[in-house]
Formats: C-alpha cells, structure tokens, sequence
C-alpha cells in the first residue's frame, strides 16, 4: 500500500469516531494497526476538501457490495487456477489454516527482543515451530537476539523441517499458554522447509547470514546449497523483468533507492535507470554522484528494505521471482 493510500485510510478512520474506527482496527493485523496507527498520529489539520474526497471515494468503493458468507472452497479454487497448485498452496495455508496456531498469533503483536526473550529457554525444536508462523522480517529480528549456537541449530530445524503436526502445534500452543482450537485438524500444515529458511535468513544480512549458512553447511553441505539457491539478494534484482522493475520503482522512496544502489554493480544501475523515464533516470544519477560515500551498514540496511518491498509484491502475486554482507566500510 502506498503512502498516500495509508494516509487516506488515516483520514478515513479519523473520521468514523472512536466506536467504529475500533471495529475496523479488530480486522486488522499487527503491520496493519502499526503502520495506520502512525499514520493517524501524523496527520495534522485536514481541509473539508480532503475529508470529502476521501469519503466519496469510500463511498464509491463499497457502494453496491454484499456479504457472500463462507468462500473457503471458492478462494482455494480461485488461488490453485489463478496461481497453480504448488505456487498456491502455501498462501492457502496461511490464509485458511484457522485456528491451528491460534497460540502464535499473539506473538505476532509483540516486539522481537519480548518474543526472543519468551522463547529463548525453549526446545529449539519448539522455536523452529514458532519461527515459521512467524512473518519472516520477524522471525529473522528474533533470531538475530538469540545466542549464536542456539541460531544455528534454530536455522537447521527450520531448512529440515517438512510440516507440522497437529500434535505438536498443541505442545507449542501450551508452551505459549494457550489452548489450541479446532483439535481435530487432522492434516499437518505445510510450513517450514528451505524456502522459510531462506526467507529468514534474507532478512539478517550481513556477518550473521553468512555465520549462520557456514554452520549449516558444516551440518549439510547440500542443505546449505539448496539455502542459498532459494535466497533473493539485492543482485537477484537482475533477475526481475522490467514489468517487475517498474513495479517496485513505484513502491520505493528515492533516497532509500539512492543508499540501495551505491556500490552495487553498473548492470543494476543501468536496469533501475532503463526502467525509469529520461527525467527521473537523470536525476537519480545526479544524485548518486552528489551523495557521497555511505556506510556499508546503511546501504545493506535500505537494501534490505527494498527486498521487504519485493516480497511483499511477490505475496500479492503482482511479481514473480524468476544472499550478502561484508566488513563495516565505505562504498563509493
């Protein structure tokens, strides 16, 4: 979602009064409340123009539509033609899964170092459990706070794990003091395995990714190998068609774009200003030559944020995917 759209969701909820701006808030999820909660925060005096525009164009969105009850089987079908089988099935878990990590989903509102500090005298099985329930930015925050080996061994149960069991989502369901719901679902989900693996470790970066693919390749050399095949890094950009490219320009801000792009090779440079216009290339350039040297941390650090912006456009299906840190330093 754009900033513009979460600063017209800002108004809009400003607007419905306290009772009912607190419903809506009860469908939301963490990201979702985070990300709007400080966009209602920052929105300063709005014009009647303003207030207007945003609640014709509400009004205009929902207008005419109806509740058509429970679409489970519809989604299912609708995802598996849309995105086929196997491209479908992890998000039909994750969306369809109900009440089987009921448990998890309120660790989900809490911050990593309270998570890592709820988990960190738990079974590192249990942790992989919890790891792979989790949004991957998020898990990867929480394992970053753990002690060294116990990451590594957390990463190995995670790249080997093939799917959880309803027995074991209640074990982790107690150990979070929660019960578990539906107790008769009776196939395991599909969660876990070397894509979660590499997803998690796209987000540390740096010394700790490669501490942790060391240790794993030590465990499993051709585990390892199958980790970073799956890995996206900041170069795989180069992989991205330039629908894609143009796609992802649209969601970034340009100083984050500017820090991104220093020190990354010319053929990434000449992707992002071909799918640029004449101007807007012109100017990026400009101002990559007037922005100096920048800390490597920084760089890694707005890279990263970009990759969050790519898989998020991979999980709304609007792209498809056809890893990474150094020394502290300077890069030109």
């Amino acid at each position: 979602m754009s900033d513009s759209s979460v600063n017209e969701c800002a108004i809009l909820m400003l607007a419905l009064g306290h009772e009912e701006a607190a419903e809506v808030f009860k469908y939301l999820g963490p990201k979702e409340v985070q990300k709007l909660g400080v966009a209602m925060t920052n929105i300063g005096n709005v014009s009647r123009e303003q207030m207007e525009t945003v609640l014709y164009s509400f009004i205009d969105e929902t207008e005419g539509r109806v509740s058509l009850g429970d679409s489970d089987e519809y989604i299912r079908s609708v995802l598996k033609k849309a995105l086929g089988d196997d491209k479908a099935a992890h998000l039909i878990d994750r969306i369809l899964q109900g009440n089987e990590s009921a448990g998890i989903e309120s660790l989900k509102w809490l911050d990593s170092a309270s998570v890592a500090e709820m988990i960190r005298n738990e079974h590192p099985q249990i942790i992989a459990t919890i790891m792979v329930h989790l949004e991957r930015d998020h898990a990867s925050e929480i394992l970053n706070l753990l002690p060294e080996r116990q990451r590594n061994d957390v990463m190995v149960r995670i790249a080997t794990l093939e799917g959880v069991q309803p027995m074991a989502m209640r074990e982790l369901n107690e150990v979070l003091t929660q019960l578990l719901a539906g107790g008769d679902v009776s196939k395991k989900t599909s969660l876990g395995g070397v894509k979660t693996a590499a997803d998690i470790l796209n987000y540390m970066g740096g010394a700790v990714e490669a501490s942790v693919l060391a240790n794993i390749r030590e465990h499993d050399a051709e585990l390892a190998q199958k980790i970073q095949d799956q890995m996206f890094t900041f170069d795989n950009i180069l992989d991205l068609d330039d629908r894609s490219v143009q796609l992802l320009l649209r969601e970034v801000q340009s100083e984050t774009l500017i820090i991104a792009l220093k020190g990354t090779s010319q053929e990434l440079k000449d992707l992002i200003f071909k799918n640029m216009s004449t101007r807007a290339a012109e100017a990026l350039k400009e101002d990559l030559e007037a922005k100096g040297p920048v800390r490597l941390s920084e760089v890694e650090a707005e890279q990263k944020e970009i990759l969050k912006i790519v898989r998020k456009l991979v999980d709304e299906g609007q792209i498809v995917l056809g890893g990474k840190g150094g020394e502290e330093g300077l890069v030109e």
